[in-house]
């Protein structure tokens, strides 16, 4: 059993359901996931689309649907037909599971693992608890899992396998409809309907401030494939799909914290971290969240590699005062972010976590 909560999990779950198939294809796969996974053959008892919601107080309303598919899955996993559990990421849903899994006696296999090393460090004892094995994407994970008394192996970021054969810059350029002489501002506000509702109009206004300020510039927007945004909030053309094509297209980026940012330190392409949530959410996540950024580029880097534009922060004049620099070829700057990436890309190990995650997967099933 599979289990992933949001767009991203599916991404993973699926490589990792694609694996299985090909190591042991007579293995019955189930779970929680989309489009991917169920691609891959993983037989879906809910998807992901109905499932994703982020934020400490917009989470309250989704908490009965949670419930009510935790009793389905419990139920499942008594009856004594699910030889391994495989959580991904979706701490909140995944933790509960993971404790029912213990009482019913099923193995549990921990794949991107809850980033206790943010907010939620009492969560350690309890994965120690209820975890068989953990199999963190990031390699400072490992030894904190270790320290807490989880067996955890680090796999490697998966997003290294997709970036196996990235397109050069002209090919990303021409796929896009990009002129090829001319710089490239790209915005990544978000893969989901609360992100782009809050981070759009901020985007698009820093896009309009750089085209102002660079002559010739062009601004692409990549879109996630199940967002829809209306052409009247967005000028900009419309890059849909994986993200690698639009940072190899681009000579910057601003993107919203998360994934992305590591993206970006793979393709070299130089970036600003973007974000903002509800008052309230903010609030709370100040009083919570236990490290000083909120970039992945910067969480891995260990220091601000990437400049960071928080909630009242987030202020287009502010944000192309940084942009301009990184799209300068020439700019100090910009060679300070291109060095501090390839520093995290190299902290990132090495392509095949699906794999390594696969075969960890069937030496632990029942």
């Amino acid at each position: 059993m599979i289990i992933a909560g949001e767009a991203s999990g599916d991404l993973h779950g699926g490589a990792l359901a694609e694996r299985l198939r090909a190591i042991a294809p007579d293995r019955p796969l189930v779970g929680i996931g989309g489009q991917r996974m169920d691609a891959a053959g993983v037989e879906l008892f809910e998807r992901v689309d109905n499932l994703a919601v982020m934020g400490f107080v917009e989470v309250l309303a989704h908490v009965p649907k949670h419930w009510a598919l935790l009793r389905t899955l419990r139920e499942r996993m008594r009856s004594g037909r699910v030889g391994l559990l495989v959580l991904i990421d979706y701490p909140g849903f995944n933790l509960k599971l993971a404790s029912a899994a213990h009482d019913a006696g099923v193995p549990v296999l921990y794949f991107i693992t809850p980033q206790v090393w943010a907010w939620g460090a009492g969560r350690l004892s309890k994965m120690a608890e209820v975890v068989t094995r953990a199999a963190p994407i990031l390699r400072f994970e490992e030894k904190l899992l270790r320290d807490h008394g989880i067996d955890a192996h680090f796999v490697g970021h998966p997003l290294l396998d997709r970036a196996q054969q990235l397109p050069s810059r002209e090919e990303a350029r021409t796929s896009l409809g990009l002129a090829l002489d001319r710089p490239v501002l790209a915005l990544f506000p978000g893969s989901r309907e609360q992100e782009i509702t809050r981070h759009l109009d901020d985007f698009v206004a820093t896009g309009r401030e750089m085209q102002r300020r660079v002559p010739g510039l062009q601004v692409v927007v990549s879109v996630a494939a199940t967002i829809d945004i209306d052409a009247a909030r967005c000028p900009f053309p419309m890059g849909r799909g994986a993200s690698f094509p639009v940072l190899r297209a681009a000579d910057a980026a601003m993107c919203k914290s998360g994934t992305t940012t590591l993206e970006a330190a793979v393709a070299g392409c130089p970036l600003v971290v973007a974000y903002r949530t509800s008052s309230w959410t903010y609030w709370i996540a100040r009083r919570v969240v236990k490290i000083p950024h909120i970039g992945l580029v910067n969480v891995v880097a260990g220091r601000e590699v990437a400049r960071e534009f928080v909630q009242d922060a987030l202020d287009p004049h502010v944000v192309s005062d940084e942009l301009q620099q990184l799209l300068s070829r020439t700019s100090p700057r910009r060679a300070e972010v291109v060095n501090g990436l390839a520093e995290v890309r190299a902290k990132l190990g090495t392509p095949g976590a699906a794999e390594r995650v696969a075969r960890m997967a069937l030496e632990m099933v029942q």
